[in-house]
């Protein structure tokens, strides 16, 4: 039986539907074993060398979750909002595996959704809620909790738990052998529009109790990270850079869970369609974006309905609520 988990899952039929809609709109159906691009690049990022395997791995963002291990390597990264106006980060490796990964986290409902255009990804996270567990089980995914891969695992003497779960990528995709290979999620890559952007040196995101900050360096070619004005880091590569970031406008609702305490769990919806802004090579451009099912890949385009392309290399994705 299909998956038929969240909002947005989909039975047997309904998906036949999805495909032949997806191709009636030019769009390549986004199903597992779907194959690169002949010329070689990946899908994720734009460059040479797609990888063969999609991993998401649930990434802890809490003070003392930071710095970070081994994200310098993922192809995207995806930050959410979590309990009490917190963000968690969701980091999808494929092309470059880095030894280890971490601290790893739990999964939220949302990941499902957002993980659909990927195919049938592995995720590796730390647990969930015991109401989440039954779907996340279903879902078009191969789980990856440590009960199912616990030779992936470790936990790291320095830090208290739960800050201190790492994940070593390689082994977690030797208990993967389904897990779909990269394939087209919309994402374009080339060179910038010849017209329209503003030069821009610095953008500011905010979640209600977190911040991001992009700032463009020349020397770098790269957008630096900082999180609530300091910068965000990974222990082995220093301060972090991408090349391309989104940020989404997205519909964030309570959904129904909550934690321990009582915080009620966001659900982030990336299914539908808004605004967002792309920043690439010291620009910032106005964008919409659109993801007609989860089936699909999110497409952006600029305001007349051209398609934005990305700068080639790692993308940051800020969901941001829409206010």
């Amino acid at each position: 039986m299909a998956w038929t988990g969240g909002r947005t899952g989909w039975t047997g039929s309904s998906r036949r539907t999805v495909l032949a809609a997806g191709l009636a709109a030019g769009l390549s159906p986004l199903v597992a074993g779907c194959q690169t691009g002949e010329d070689g690049k990946s899908p994720f990022t734009g460059k040479d060398g797609a990888g063969d395997k999609v991993l998401a791995v649930k990434i802890d963002n809490v003070a003392a979750a930071r710095p970070q291990t081994g994200l310098e390597d993922a192809d995207i990264l995806y930050t959410e909002e979590v309990e009490a106006g917190l963000s968690r980060i969701l980091a999808v490796f494929a092309s470059r595996l880095p030894d280890l990964v971490g601290p790893v986290r739990s999964a939220r409902e949302s990941d499902l959704e957002l993980l659909r255009q990927f195919g049938h990804p592995a995720l590796a996270y730390s647990g969930a809620q015991a109401k989440l567990r039954p779907t996340l089980e279903s879902a078009p995914i191969t789980a990856l909790p440590p009960g199912k891969a616990p030779d992936a695992y470790v936990r790291s003497t320095d830090r208290a738990a739960p800050h201190n779960l790492y994940l070593r990528p390689a082994r977690a995709l030797e208990a993967a052998p389904d897990a779909s290979a990269p394939a087209d999620i919309g994402f374009r890559f080339g060179a910038a529009p010849a017209k329209g952007g503003t030069r821009t040196t610095q953008q500011e995101v905010r979640y209600p109790a977190a911040r991001f900050s992009f700032t463009w360096s020349e020397s770098r070619d790269r957008w630096l990270v900082a999180m609530d004005g300091t910068p965000f880091r990974t222990t082995g590569a220093g301060q972090l850079g991408v090349a391309t970031v989104v940020v989404q406008y997205v519909t964030v609702r309570s959904s129904r869970l909550h934690d321990k305490w009582g915080s009620v769990t966001p659900y982030t919806e990336t299914v539908g369609s808004g605004d967002a802004l792309i920043l690439r090579d010291g620009k910032k451009y106005q964008a919409e974006w659109s993801r007609g099912t989860a089936d699909n890949g999110t497409t952006f385009t600029t305001p007349e309905g051209h398609s934005l392309p990305f700068a080639p290399g790692p993308v940051w994705v800020a969901l941001i609520p829409k206010g």
